[in-house]
């Protein structure tokens, strides 16, 4: 019987062997065959495997989408997975609003630093703060009649 142990597989991934084994309970990795003596071996695909999952991460990718990916891809007999093509403009529509986002913190961040804001409740009460407390503080609820997380 062949195949690469765990921490080949591990090594050539570049991963740790409590993540190799977390993928595989979580059903990320197929279970692999055993040596004799009891080691796991694993198909040298794995390596792939594994990379692919550390790659979508990096993308954003959660576990639970990387194994509906993975799920999907596997079921596809060798053609694209349509859904890879949605779930990917999905996840980039997400990351682009999470830039913006990002982007209008870091603009109020610049003006906080221009305007020289050093104490936090006597720039809020100032009408030049250019962090928005006082405007957020004194907005409405959004819906009065809906119980907040804090009251659940």
């Amino acid at each position: 019987m062949t195949g690469l142990r765990s921490g080949q597989v591990a090594d050539a991934a570049g991963v740790n062997l409590q993540t190799l084994r977390y993928y595989e309970r979580r059903g990320l990795l197929a279970e692999p065959d055993r040596s004799l003596g009891g080691h796991r071996l694993y198909p040298a695909e794995a390596v792939t495997v594994l990379k692919v999952i550390k790659a979508a991460q990096r993308l954003g990718f959660t576990l639970d989408e990387v194994a509906d990916l993975l799920t999907a891809g596997g079921h596809r007999h060798g053609r694209p997975d349509a859904g890879l093509q949605q779930r990917a403009q999905e996840k980039l529509a997400e990351v682009e609003a999470k830039i913006g986002d990002l982007q209008v913190i870091a603009g109020t961040l610049r003006a906080a630093v221009a305007a020289g804001c050093d104490d936090l409740v006597t720039c809020a009460g100032q009408p030049c703060c250019p962090i928005p407390f006082a405007t957020i503080a004194s907005a409405p609820p959004a819906d009065e009649g809906a119980p907040d997380a804090d009251s659940r």
